[in-house]
């Protein structure tokens, strides 16, 4: 049985040298906190036009993708440790190659679903005070992901991470990814994509509108 191995909440800090406000800077709690439909207690989001809401209430990072991370970014290695991305749960054992868009997780007593691949910004670069970084996690797809809340309750870390429903299983984080920075995805791969259950309407409106802009290249007479 996989289970928590870090829950990370923050407040509002300032990013230097321009002082933006972010919420990125997190901390791990020791014990239990209540998930909530908009996220984890005491979380907070500096930016709710890009962050936060029912569809990004939580946001979960590989601790794997650390160790590839500083292996590309030795100077900065000792700082790429659980947490520093601003993430609010960290495991072993699964990565954007493993999930699948739509996965219902028992988390603790709570339940939650796979919404959307993480968007990396710049803000990462600024933290870690390295330019490159968010480039490579983007180019990489390693960003992490997020969950909306189905089932509201307590989680503390350690407690298990369980796989309960995967209504998409051949939709992984990786494959939609790579079809979302590709030059020219098929449109049989968009529609593929745009069917899997789970797939937060963002996506499903960014997508829509890639296909139909693809599909009037390839036959411009249609309406």
């Amino acid at each position: 049985m996989k289970r928590i191995t870090g829950l990370f909440i923050g407040s509002i800090a300032t990013l230097e040298p321009e002082g933006q406000p972010t919420g990125i800077f997190k901390h791990a709690v020791a014990g239990p906190v209540q998930l909530t439909r908009t996220g984890l207690a005491g979380d907070v989001q500096a930016d709710r036009r890009v962050h936060g809401g029912p569809e990004k209430a939580v946001h979960h990072y590989a601790a794997e993708n650390y160790l590839r991370l500083a292996a590309d970014f030795p100077q900065i290695a000792s700082a790429l440790v659980p947490g520093s991305l601003g993430e609010n749960i960290s495991t072993t054992g699964w990565d954007e190659e493993s999930i699948c868009i739509g996965d219902i997780f028992r988390l603790g007593a709570a339940l939650v679903q796979v919404s959307q691949p993480r968007s990396p910004c710049w803000k990462i670069d600024r933290k870690f005070s390295q330019t490159g970084l968010t480039r490579f996690i983007a180019e990489h797809g390693v960003a992490g992901w997020y969950y909306r809340v189905l089932e509201e309750a307590m989680v503390a870390p350690d407690d298990a991470f369980e796989l309960q429903e995967r209504p998409a299983p051949d939709v992984t984080l990786a494959r939609l990814w790579r079809a979302s920075i590709a030059h020219r995805p098929t449109t049989v791969e968009l529609d593929h994509l745009l069917a899997a259950p789970g797939l937060a309407p963002n996506w499903i409106d960014k997508l829509a509108k890639r296909r139909d802009w693809l599909a009037e290249q390839l036959d411009p007479e249609l309406p």
